[in-house]
């Protein structure tokens, strides 16, 4: 059968287009310019015969037809990637885009990336921090770690290392606190978006009594752990991301042993994409870069 199909290159760009309702920001994601985008959906309109877009002064919305072209276009280039992502015999590629959050990307993987790159020469890893849900695989991202609790539907996931809780501070402050009642009076440092994690610890550990009165709250973790390096007070630590401050001794932690909690930090993947050699080679060496860094109770 002969197939009378568009452009594939012209639908991956009205795929960008419709999803964000701008030619602007369609191009940064695929990396060409918006006129790029413009000239390749009046190709596209001019091919099919009908308009695909309402074009205004500052904006731009799907006409009936885009509406209903759109999803079947994105339904068509989703089987073709996971069709890609699963041919047997695929050879390894030379890029891998990872999707993580910035504070375990800054804390825990920039560190150790180098032992990869040692390992697999060939393979050019790419970070992206963007906080956004992964839309596997219409982002082009290959994997994505995330912290959660498991519910990750319709993907492949492995559990990389679960959370553990433990309060940490400088080392000369840590020389004063031995029990829990040694907190009182210290200024606690938390985390707006993961404020109950000082009551989970509590509840966890049998201390009772904790007073936020003179506590700081701050945007992220790493302000938060900052803050405790340099002696303003007491943050809680979350494992693995504070592995490298205990060992450097910029933080001590005290009042363990650290407490296990239900969160983890999960390695995400489009179902199938484990086949793929590149995608494996940094799924089995982050799973046993993580392992190697538990430590018995």
């Amino acid at each position: 059968m002969a197939y009378r199909l568009p452009p594939l290159n012209a639908l991956r760009l009205f795929e960008a287009a419709g999803r964000c309702l701008s030619f602007k920001l369609a191009a940064e994601e695929i990396g060409v310019t918006p006129s790029a985008v413009s000239h390749g959906m009046r190709s596209l309109e001019d091919w099919l015969g009908t308009a695909l877009f309402t074009r205004g002064r500052r904006s731009l919305e799907l006409t009936e037809a885009g509406k209903a072209f759109l999803p079947r276009v994105q339904a068509a280039l989703d089987m073709l990637a996971i069709a890609t992502e699963e041919i047997p015999g695929r050879q390894r590629q030379a890029r891998l885009s990872v999707s993580v959050a910035p504070t375990f990307g800054v804390r825990w993987l920039v560190p150790r990336l180098p032992d990869f790159n040692a390992l697999h020469p060939g393979i050019d890893v790419a970070l992206d921090t963007a906080q956004r849900p992964v839309d596997f695989p219409r982002d082009g991202v290959d994997l994505a770690i995330r912290m959660g609790g498991g519910d990750w539907p319709r993907l492949s996931a492995t559990c990389l290392v679960g959370e553990k809780l433990v309060p940490v501070c400088a080392p000369a402050l840590a020389a004063e606190i031995a029990t829990p009642k040694d907190l009182a009076g210290r200024r606690l440092l938390r985390v707006r978006n993961v404020s109950e994690d000082w009551e989970a610890w509590a509840k966890l550990a049998g201390a009772s009594g904790l007073s936020f009165d003179h506590a700081i709250s701050f945007d992220n973790i790493d302000m938060a752990l900052e803050a405790a390096a340099e002696g303003l007070g007491v943050a809680m630590g979350r494992l693995p991301l504070v592995e490298g401050d205990l060992a450097a001794g910029r933080l001590t932690a005290v009042l363990g042993p650290p407490r296990p909690v239900a969160t983890g930090y999960w390695l995400l993947t489009a179902e199938g994409s484990l086949s793929r050699p590149e995608v494996a080679a940094f799924h089995d060496w982050i799973a046993a870069a993580l392992e190697a860094t538990q430590q018995p109770e």
